[in-house]
């Protein structure tokens, strides 16, 4: 596949364009994490409840990961520079919308419909990166773009929490107003590249359309939602996995049947294609599961401020700003096979590198990991995207990145998912092995509830029940650290049985 200018350099208008589109992706990326840390304020300012709270973030994923399959049929209709502007423009609307919510009910349906506008913005910039730059610039592109997908869910919650403390929860989206509206007017005069086909509306399979959304909302439902409510011990969670099954397979009938399906599943014949994938699935997983991750354990374990869990965090943002551009390069010459590999490997070792955390790790325990899986991240997502889209004939760039981008959302939620629900396991795993030790029998145990005895006489009516408690707390905070350790063995386990996979890619010709 070649750009709309062969081996040139786009026009630098254009490129600009392209700039103000990466801008669009970065504010509709960032949204999805940036209110996971101002949960509790917003809940107090719309008068909700714990469990009704969480519905402010699960309807902007639902609705998100509906809108970015359509994303490319929306720009084959109306042309990329339509299909970007009104998408960008009503993100921008629903964003001051839920700034000026003061109801639960009226901030879920502004932020479905954020989600659902915002996730166009996504596979619409990584489609006009191919459709405008030619291979031999596309390591530093890429480089660009996958530097926008993994920094932004990772500076998400620390972002958010600033903005919370320092302003009030409003201003998490009322900061998206001004970049919206430059954004729109940039796009609208710098990046027509094409022309939409009106009459492509007759060829649209609206079923289709129905069912793909039926199934993927009710998916992430279950994903969002099972670990809350127990998953199968719950009705609606039980119904909803039955009738997003059920809409699966009638989806994937559909798609394959009829002569133009809503997403051309045929692509995933391509192996690149397919591979490619499976690599950005994975990778959603432990990118969205580590930035899930790292936080709970300061704040659970350690008890970090929102601030305070940022200092440590912000170590995988400025490796990936530092690394990406040198990557970038090295794409040019090197083959994307060669850098998944490298990436796996080195978020593999990474993800290994955290698996002996204790109560008091800190800052020192976290720099080393945070930096080697920011390396392995940027060396993963700029290849993956120029195998999965980079090789697609120049009709099916949209619809390549929106199931790009739609698996590498999927993953995030299937990590998630899995995560809380591993989480809660190994942590009762750990404390049912561990409480067994703790019996009068043993000389140390005495000795400590002894010395908390002494340390809770005069202040508390029953020294021993005090002290009793305050073990219990000790092995459960052990229990807990030891269930993350899992947590970190599993993922670099994951990595270790995909890395295979990235040895049958094809090498694609070096630019």
């Amino acid at each position: 596949m070649s750009s709309l200018y062969g081996n040139e350099m786009p026009p630098r208008s254009q490129q600009l364009g392209f700039l103000a589109a990466v801008v669009g992706m970065f504010m509709a990326i960032l949204d999805i994490q940036i209110v996971s840390s101002s949960l509790i304020q917003i809940q107090a300012g719309v008068s909700a409840s714990r469990d009704e709270i969480s519905w402010v973030q699960t309807a902007y994923l639902i609705a998100e990961i509906v809108m970015i399959p359509l994303s490319g049929t929306l720009a084959r209709i109306f042309s990329t520079r339509i299909a970007y502007v009104v998408s960008c423009l009503g993100f921008t609307l629903a964003s001051v919308g839920c700034a000026l919510c003061s109801s639960l009910e009226m901030l879920v349906f502004m932020r479905i419909l954020q989600g659902f506008f915002g996730g166009a913005m996504i596979p619409l910039t990584q489609a006009v990166s191919f459709k405008l730059f030619p291979r031999s610039r596309m390591g530093s592109v890429q480089a660009v773009i996958g530097l926008v997908a993994t920094l932004a869910p990772s500076i998400g919650p620390t972002l958010g929490g600033y903005i919370t403390d320092h302003l009030s929860w409003h201003w998490l989206f009322l900061i998206n107003v001004l970049p919206g509206i430059v954004v729109s007017l940039s796009i609208w005069n710098l990046l027509d590249i094409d022309r939409g086909n009106r009459r492509w509306v007759s060829n649209l399979d609206v079923p289709g359309i129905l069912l793909m959304a039926v199934f993927l909302g009710s998916l992430e439902f279950v994903l969002e939602q099972g670990h809350e409510d127990d998953w199968f011990s719950s009705t609606l969670i039980f119904r909803m996995s039955i009738v997003s099954g059920i809409a699966g397979i009638l989806f994937f009938w559909r798609s394959l049947t009829v002569e133009h399906p809503v997403l051309d599943l045929r692509l995933f014949r391509r192996r690149n294609f397919s591979l490619g994938i499976a690599v950005i699935f994975a990778l959603g997983i432990s990118l969205y599961g580590v930035v899930y991750l790292m936080p709970m354990f300061f704040g659970s374990i350690r008890g970090f401020s929102s601030r305070q869990i940022g200092e440590v965090m912000y170590v995988t943002g400025v490796s990936m700003l530092i690394t990406a551009p040198i990557l970038g390069r090295v794409g040019n010459y090197v083959s994307n096979r060669t850098l998944i590999i490298f990436g796996l490997a080195m978020i593999m070792v990474g993800s290994w590198m955290n698996t002996n955390l204790t109560a008091q790790s800190g800052f020192g325990e976290f720099l080393w990991p945070q930096i080697v899986r920011g390396i392995g991240f940027m060396a993963c997502i700029i290849p993956a995207s120029r195998v999965t889209i980079g090789d697609l004939p120049f009709n099916k760039i949209g619809e390549g990145a929106g199931m790009f981008s739609l698996m590498r959302n999927m993953g995030g939620a299937f990590g998630l998912a899995m995560i809380d629900t591993l989480l809660e396991m190994r942590d009762h795993y750990h404390w049912d092995r561990l409480i067994p030790s703790i019996n009068e029998g043993r000389a140390s145990v005495v000795d400590t509830l002894v010395k908390y005895q002494h340390l809770f006489s005069g202040t508390s009516a029953d020294p021993y029940a005090s002290a009793v408690q305050m073990i219990g707390r000790r092995v459960a905070l052990q229990a807990e650290v030891l269930a993350y350790n899992d947590l970190f063995s599993y993922l670099a386990l994951l990595y270790l049985f995909v890395l295979p996979v990235a040895f049958f890619i094809r090498k694609s010709p070096r630019a």
